[in-house]
């Protein structure tokens, strides 16, 4: 009996690499960076705010400002973990849907950390 060739296994198209699979965490990237970076900025200035203010609503603003920084902080280093996990996945067609989902959720956190940051100080 003679042995018959058998061929490679073709790849399904759920596990061939994906050709674009680097845009989304890139258009993500380029977008959260620069958010971040000008939210940052603006919860930095936000202790100039309580600069002319009595006594008691200076104390309001100190303490409150005192938690939702480093809330604030927190929630940079989540959406960094989130913007990481966006590059990190394999680069297969049957993660792309979660690959898009991470990249729009990345900018999507820094708003929401920033709108966290604005609502647990106590603006005066």
């Amino acid at each position: 009996m003679t042995p018959t060739p058998t061929s490679a296994p073709t790849p399904t198209p759920d596990t061939g690499r994906h050709p674009r699979a680097f845009v989304a965490p890139l258009v993500s990237t380029l977008l959260t960076l620069p958010m971040a970076a000008v939210a940052f900025f603006f919860v930095g200035l936000a202790p100039m705010a309580c600069d002319s203010c009595g006594d008691e609503a200076s104390d309001r603003f100190d303490a409150s400002y005192n938690l939702a920084f480093p809330v604030f902080g927190f929630g940079l280093v989540v959406v960094l973990v989130v913007l990481l996990s966006a590059w990190a996945l394999p680069w297969r067609r049957r993660n792309a849907a979660a690959r898009v989902w991470l990249a729009v959720t990345a900018p999507a956190a820094v708003v929401l950390d920033f709108a966290v940051f604005h609502g647990l100080v106590d603006w005066p």
